[in-house]
């Protein structure tokens, strides 16, 4: 199994991708709402997060990476936390995020 095809069965199932533009079969952004339940998932999953990316109707608002709070992308501390700042900083906002799954929970 692919990683775009196991997010879509695991992580993204009955979420609403609000990405409109060319690469929304790749880019997947999400309300604020359905972006919490992504990490919920994703904790739960044991899948890395590299970064999040914010947008402001069709702006990006701001991105944070792992490396910015400097922890493991499988610490789900730093995207808690910077979902919480994101949320925080500016309402309305979209949300996307980049996303490592290990071999062996795409092999299962």
């Amino acid at each position: 199994m692919e990683q775009t095809e196991f997010l879509e069965e695991n992580v993204f199932t009955d979420l609403k991708n609000l990405n409109k533009a060319k690469n929304k079969e790749t880019v997947h952004y999400f309300s604020e709402a359905d972006f919490a339940t992504v990490l919920k998932r994703v904790e739960h999953l044991g899948i890395s997060v590299y970064s999040i990316k914010t947008k402001l109707k069709t702006k990006i608002f701001g991105t944070i990476s792992h490396e910015d709070s400097k922890k493991k992308a499988t610490d789900s501390r730093w995207y808690n936390g910077a979902y919480m700042n994101l949320k925080s900083r500016q309402e309305g906002l979209t949300y996307s995020a980049t996303y490592k799954i290990s071999a062996k929970l795409l092999a299962r």
